[in-house]
């Protein structure tokens, strides 16, 4: 059974936003090997679109960034939408019932699926089908922004910390 795993970087004053804070080269290395090792993952619309940006080789890429590309590349993606038509390479669009269509998910796979995005976070921890929350934490403050959780946030019991690199704290809860 796979576990159902939301993951992403905050600020401590708790927003994500990749345009005004991202991970520095040893973080970004970890996030390489993490793709590397998921089972797929699960993307909303918005964060589908933006993570794309993978699809196409850059000739500016550095080795790390390549290393990511084919790990996104071979990683199968199922996206939660009603709005598009299709989706590319490797992903399936998952347009009926979200809570049956992600169960199913978790009973069919081994291994860890990421979620990203707040908004689908959202639904699937209304929905109890997050089974851990990684919390990237930033020593960065933006003051605004979105929240890493988009709706009440759900009774958590940390488990494990540890730094990742470039002053990063990796916060794991799971539910309470």
């Amino acid at each position: 059974m796979a576990t159902i795993v939301f993951g992403m970087n905050q600020s401590l004053d708790g927003y994500v936003d990749h345009d005004r804070f991202g991970p520095g080269p040893t973080l970004f290395r970890h996030f390489v090997e993490q793709t590397q090792q998921r089972a797929g993952a699960v993307y909303g619309r918005r964060m589908y679109e933006i993570m794309r940006y993978w699809d196409d080789e850059q000739p500016d890429w550095d080795d790390d960034e390549r290393a990511f590309a084919e790990a996104w590349r071979a990683m199968p993606k199922w996206v939660v939408s009603h709005t598009l038509t299709s989706v590319g390479p490797n992903a399936q669009l998952v347009a009926d019932d979200l809570a049956d269509s992600i169960a199913k998910l978790k009973a069919d796979l081994d291994g860890s699926i990421e979620v990203a995005g707040p908004t689908l976070a959202r639904s699937l921890t209304d929905l109890g089908l997050i089974d851990e929350y990684q919390i990237y934490l930033h020593p960065v403050v933006i003051g605004s922004g979105t929240p890493y959780f988009a709706g009440p946030r759900p009774p958590l019991r940390l488990i494990a910390h540890d730094e990742v690199g470039d002053g990063v704290l990796r916060l794991t809860y799971v539910p309470a």
